[in-house]
């Protein structure tokens, strides 16, 4: 194909796809303004790991007044890249007719920013805890720096806690870009709107899902493959899906085993235990093992098989 062919294809398609499409006018927000940035909402979660656990990723420093330097400084960092990209989200808000010019719209994503550095006490508080479920729920890890540099269950859990508090300042989809960034590389699935409590473990991890307004208790582990989820949707007047409570809620020192889906706005009742390749979409009471039958072994015959 010649030079002037090539070119005049791209000017044609350039020019198609230049044109706003009614679904791209649809879909964007009303405000033109910078949409959030993937890679510093990225940078936002790497701040808060070197401020939560600075001796694992940041240089090592064993005199406190350096450390405290160190954590300052990524905090001053981490409030400026917040507050930008919260501002840039804030365009998502549907909520927020009083926010209007660009000032208020700074000076709300700096207020934000501000109370989730308040927040950052507590959010490295339940990731120790986290991080002690998971060293005693599992014989294979050897140390606590094991669990916090490998295992998937830390990384997502850091991005859930981060999220799951921007969340509840109903500050706007940079929430669900951060725990889908853990997504991504753990396939452990956590909407940022689920409570999860203290001393949470999840072994392995891949293919765990947890939807949004799934409610967990303290001492609660996960094995790969556990599906928290909703079992029928409810619409209204217009076959509008509506957002209600539609997930389980899961008691304090519950276990559930590999690949068990627990579907409903359900309660699985605390100290209970529920066994792997199961369904379960009614209430199970405190105390209780729920399992499937035992598996029915039997001799081949013949040569045949099953």
């Amino acid at each position: 194909m010649d030079k002037k062919t090539n070119n005049e294809t791209l000017l044609k398609n350039v020019a198609l796809l230049s044109k706003l499409t009614e679904q791209e006018v649809r879909m964007m927000p009303a405000v033109e303004a910078p949409l959030p940035s993937v890679e510093q909402v990225k940078e936002i979660v790497r701040l808060v790991k070197t401020i939560i656990f600075p001796d694992y990723f940041n240089k090592r420093q064993s005199d406190e007044s350096i450390r405290s330097y160190y954590i300052g400084v990524h905090m001053e960092e981490l409030l400026t890249l917040l507050t930008k990209q919260i501002a840039h989200g804030l365009q998502f808000c549907d909520d927020c007719e009083a926010i209007k010019t660009k000032a208020q719209v700074y000076a709300e994503a700096e207020r934000l920013a501000t109370e989730f550095i308040n927040a950052l006490p507590e959010i490295k508080r339940l990731l120790y805890t986290d991080v002690q479920a998971m060293f005693d729920n599992d014989p294979a890890a050897p140390n606590y720096g094991e669990v916090i540099f490998c295992y998937p269950v830390i990384n997502t859990m850091t991005h859930y806690r981060i999220a799951h508090k921007l969340h509840e300042l109903k500050v706007p989809v940079i929430p669900r870009i951060i725990t889908e960034q853990a997504h991504s590389k753990t396939g452990i699935d956590i909407h940022p709107g689920a409570q999860i409590g203290e001393y949470f473990a999840i072994d392995h991890g891949t293919g765990v899902v947890i939807g949004e307004t799934c409610i967990i208790g303290d001492h609660v582990t996960l094995y790969q493959g556990v599906t928290l989820g909703a079992k029928s949707f409810k619409y209204d007047e217009n076959g509008n899906m509506l957002n209600i409570p539609r997930h389980p809620i899961i008691e304090d020192f519950v276990t559930v085993y590999s690949n068990a889906s627990i579907l409903g706005r359900i309660t699985i009742g605390h100290h209970s235990i529920i066994g792997g390749n199961i369904w379960v979409t009614n209430d199970v009471s405190p105390y209780s093992r729920v399992q499937q039958s035992k598996a029915v072994t039997s001799d081949f015959d013949g040569g045949l098989g099953i």
